[in-house]
């Protein structure tokens, strides 16, 4: 507060706190750190919050890591996106013009914009790095700032490092020099973009198309409900449907238009089932085939179907992922575009019904961390190296990535492959619901499931670490009545069999534990990297979909004990 030169807003806020030593020490504790993707956390004053100070102070670290890279990389610039969250223009523009006092060139869109285009625009425009100010589906609290480096995708974390040892030597964050807007923009350093690039973008989502006569053929027959839930999806998406001839889309009214409040929902994001309630009621007036559901940033896609019954049931994500790797390498195999080479990408928590499928059409499956950010790392290391031909990447939390001039998850992508995949089953006389039972059938019955649980603060942090080292160093023998035949600890890069063999597991170290069962049933456990959370994955494989259901609600209940 004795800073001079520090905006009456800030100055209000923590003058608001001053006699509270628990939320100034929640605020100030430690500096929000700058994990693997970059920063998020709540919008407020101090040092453990996201602010326009703070906003500076990673960018100039940003600044200094690309200043290092050579003169070259300055000149290439970066793009900057952002949301429809509090704050997030201004954040924008911050990070804009910290990054022109240090010479690099900004690219600012001129509107909110999908996530997935900033990673497009980064290679399209040739930039060294990408910025974009969003939290993703979190609350309406938060506020985040991830960055993606040249291929597209978000830094990977040995560069994440190196920019962090950048903005630890930054110093006071109040002080960070920025330029004035006017004289950015006459210098060609702070550059609004905007439609040329929605452009570019929405004609590489066409070539992605494998039936493009569907949207007409099928346009009258196929009803369709899109909610953007407040947030960047609301053009883009609807823009794709409509130019593949899908006209009969209706938009939830009351979610269409940005909100940074989500006023109409707990949270805005399409893995809760309460986020589709208006749109499921709109749908039952007008009959709709399928919902579609996008999260702020428009990275994400839920997706709602009927059931047998008639009754609209949420997909999880790994059904909807299996669905489409189905649809997309059995279509292209049969119109002989399936590559001989061609590799499919899933994290460690994503079902292996995606295996199954992938290995059935002769393609094999590769897994990698959790964070779409490890898939982009290996479509980069394939392109560089020849070796595979990337076919399709997803993760069981609603992200999927078709056509690789996107190097993040794209909701984009997958509402307009969702669409077409609808058309078809249907024009075969067929629901999705109906196509996932046979996948079931022809695959077995595979069900899914995640708990996690919020735990805030330092009390927070230090009780997810507790029930992490309770499962690293006293490592179950058996859960729910089934033997642990495998376990594998990311964080050592080890895993165990009963036998007491040690193997190699392969890949970045990251603070997961998991454990295979001896029925193929497996569990787990991670701590969010972008939220105070801890979280519970599990799956099973059995027989028959109810057998598959009541391993799924065991692990379910043991997760919930813990």
């Amino acid at each position: 507060m004795e800073y001079p030169d520090l905006d009456s807003h800030t100055r209000q806020e923590l003058q608001s706190i001053k006699d509270n030593g628990k939320e100034i020490e929640d605020r100030f504790y430690k500096y929000l750190e700058f994990g693997t993707g970059g920063l998020r956390g709540e919008i407020g004053a101090g040092t453990n919050r996201i602010n326009k100070y703070i906003v500076r102070w990673a960018t100039r670290g940003l600044a200094e890591y690309i200043k290092k890279e050579g003169p070259i990389a300055a000149e290439r610039g970066v793009v900057i996106a952002y949301d429809s969250r509090h704050d997030s223009r201004e954040f924008a523009e911050e990070a804009g013009l910290v990054l022109a006092h240090e010479g690099i060139k900004a690219y600012v869109f001129e509107e909110l914009t999908a996530t997935p285009e900033l990673s497009f625009a980064v290679r399209e425009l040739g930039a060294i790095a990408g910025i974009v100010i969003t939290a993703s589906h979190n609350p309406p609290q938060y506020n985040g700032y991830k960055v993606y480096w040249e291929d597209g995708g978000q830094i990977p974390p040995e560069i994440a490092r190196e920019i962090t040892v950048e903005i630890n030597q930054v110093g006071d964050e109040l002080t960070v020099a920025s330029s004035d807007k006017q004289s950015a923009i006459e210098k060609g350093l702070f550059v609004y973009i905007g439609k040329e690039i929605d452009d570019r973008y929405n004609e590489k989502l066409k070539t992605l198309s494998i039936h493009p006569e569907l949207g007409k053929q099928m346009s009258a027959d196929l009803n369709i409900i899109y909610t953007p839930l407040h947030g960047t999806g609301n053009k883009p998406v609807r823009r794709i449907l409509k130019e593949m001839g899908y006209e009969n889309v209706w938009v939830v009214p009351e979610q269409e238009h940005p909100d940074p409040n989500f006023s109409t929902v707990k949270y805005p994001n399409p893995e809760e089932h309460e986020a589709f309630t208006l749109a499921i009621k709109m749908a039952d007036k007008v009959n709709a085939d399928i919902i579609l559901g996008t999260d702020p940033d428009t990275d994400r896609v839920g997706v709602v179907v009927k059931n047998q019954q008639g009754k609209y049931i949420v997909l999880t994500g790994n059904q909807l992922g299996a669905l489409l790797l189905e649809y997309i390498l059995s279509q292209k195999k049969a119109a002989g575009k399936l590559p001989s080479n061609g590799v499919v990408l899933k994290t460690i928590v994503t079902s292996e019904l995606g295996r199954a499928i992938a290995s059935a059409y002769g393609l094999d499956t590769v897994d990698t961390l959790t964070g779409f950010k490890f898939i982009g790392e290996k479509i980069k290391e394939y392109e560089e190296t020849g070796g595979k031909t990337f076919v399709f990447g997803y993760e069981e939390s609603y992200g999927y990535l078709i056509g690789d001039f996107v190097r993040d998850k794209d909701a984009v992508q997958a509402c307009m492959m969702t669409v077409e995949m609808a058309a078809f089953y249907k024009s075969k006389g067929m629901t999705l619901y109906e196509a996932l039972l046979v996948l079931f059938e022809k695959y077995g019955y595979y069900q899914e499931g995640l708990i996690s649980r919020t735990l805030k603060g330092k009390d927070g942090q230090e009780k997810i670490q507790s029930i992490m080292d309770k499962f690293r160093f006293h490592t179950p023998r058996e859960i729910v009545g089934q033997k642990v035949v495998r376990f594998e600890d990311y964080l050592i890069g080890t895993a165990y069999d009963q036998q007491g063999n040690t193997l190699p597991l392969n890949l970045p170290q990251s603070n997961v534990l998991k454990f295979i069962l001896e029925d193929e049933s497996w569990l787990a456990i991670r701590p969010s990297g972008t939220e105070p959370k801890i979280k519970f994955y599990f799956a099973t494989r059995a027989p028959s979909l109810e057998e598959a259901q009541r391993r799924c609600l065991s692990l379910s209940e043991f997760c919930r004990k813990i």
